[in-house]
């Protein structure tokens, strides 16, 4: 995606607490309705929500699960204004119910629980949209809640993912995004390394919340931290067990790619040109282009794969790195017929457009030498 801030800590184990769950027929219904949301199997999925509702018709879980259902539903959820509007009221609706727990008790784990749930997915709505006053906002009223979880997680490992996401982004962020530094003072501090152990706790002991935390920690190796075989040990699971979910087979798919497993990425890629998403179309052409490269040796139906894939439209959460792909790809194999010229002016659009310090990496020592 196209930036994982320190909010998303956020976006948080929201089925993992409290009273609710002492509940082993409603915890089972949780299970399958996120199973069924993250494989696109949505009208299954709201017969589970239809049951709990049933039961808990006042419980914010309903309304976040119907969130969380939206987002994927409509992927990306930000091109359409009615779904918008609906996935906003929805977070707001799981807030003013959350709030009504607080308010009969203020120590209530789970109204406070899905308070952070539901600021975080409210923060990464306003992160996306470019409105980083909101999201830091956002985050600020869920950080009193985030920090019951800090000494939970021995008690519930799924606290490991919320903690552990926080950990790494609070100090991740601000080196990215500097003039968040100052909004930041008074977070209390993290430590990457260890935030990146306690993700990968989340998804060995995890139930709820192992696979938004491989989805994370595997786009953090991949951006951030040059590891890319890392990310697709987590990520290749994900596509495996949801077929259906275009982001977990787009992202399985560049992770295997970004590891140089060309020969892998080609089932994956055949998948993604079934599913209907249109912001799709460019990610798959570049990698086309990857395996015309790097797999085939033929530089020629490279090049036209990569230059095809930028006259798409590129989405800013989902596809803008693969922008850079193709301007690396198209800048190597500029560099092999020594074109120095061309080289340089495409690794200089990657500089513009890349997240991932690898592709930074190698444009600038290609600029460099």
């Amino acid at each position: 995606m196209k930036k994982f801030c320190f909010i998303l800590f956020l976006f948080a184990p929201f089925l993992a607490v409290g009273q609710l769950l002492d509940d082993a027929g409603v915890q089972q219904l949780l299970l399958k309705a996120s199973d069924k949301i993250y494989n696109y199997e949505f009208d299954e999925a709201d017969d589970y929500i239809r049951q709990v509702k049933a039961k808990y018709p006042q419980h914010p879980v309903v309304p976040l699960l119907k969130a969380v259902e939206m987002y994927w539903q409509y992927l990306p959820i930000k091109d359409n204004k009615s779904a918008t509007a609906q996935y906003t009221n929805y977070l707001n609706q799981s807030v003013a119910l959350s709030k009504k727990m607080l308010d009969r008790n203020e120590e209530d784990p789970e109204g406070a629980f899905f308070s952070l749930a539901s600021h975080g997915y409210l923060a990464m709505k306003y992160h996306y949209d470019n409105e980083m006053m909101k999201a830091v906002g956002e985050a600020q009223k869920a950080y009193s809640y985030l920090k019951k979880g800090f000494k939970l997680m021995e008690k519930n490992p799924e606290f490991y993912f919320s903690t552990g996401l926080y950990n790494y982004y609070i100090e991740r962020y601000p080196m990215d995004h500097p003039v968040s530094k100052p909004l930041l003072l008074f977070f209390q501090s993290g430590d990457m390394a260890l935030g990146m152990k306690q993700m990968e706790t989340a998804i060995r002991r995890g139930v709820f919340t192992r696979t938004e935390t491989a989805l994370y920690l595997g786009q953090i190796y991949m951006q951030h931290e040059s590891q890319s075989a890392r990310a697709a040990a987590c990520l290749k699971p994900l596509a495996d067990k949801y077929p259906q979910n275009p982001i977990f087979t787009l992202r399985c798919a560049e992770a295997l790619a970004q590891s140089g497993r060309y020969r892998e990425v080609q089932p994956y890629l055949e998948r993604l040109r079934t599913l209907p998403q249109k912001f799709l179309a460019m990610p798959i052409k570049v990698l086309d282009g990857i395996i015309e490269e790097k797999l085939n040796g033929n530089p020629k139906l490279a090049v036209e794969s990569y230059q095809a894939a930028l006259k798409l439209p590129v989405d800013d959460v989902f596809t803008k790195e693969f922008a850079a792909h193709a301007y690396s790809g198209l800048a190597r194999i500029s560099a092999q017929t020594g074109d120095r010229n061309r080289a340089k002016s495409m690794y200089k659009k990657v500089l513009s457009l890349a997240e991932y310090k690898s592709s930074i990496q190698e444009a600038k020592n290609y600029l460099k030498s």
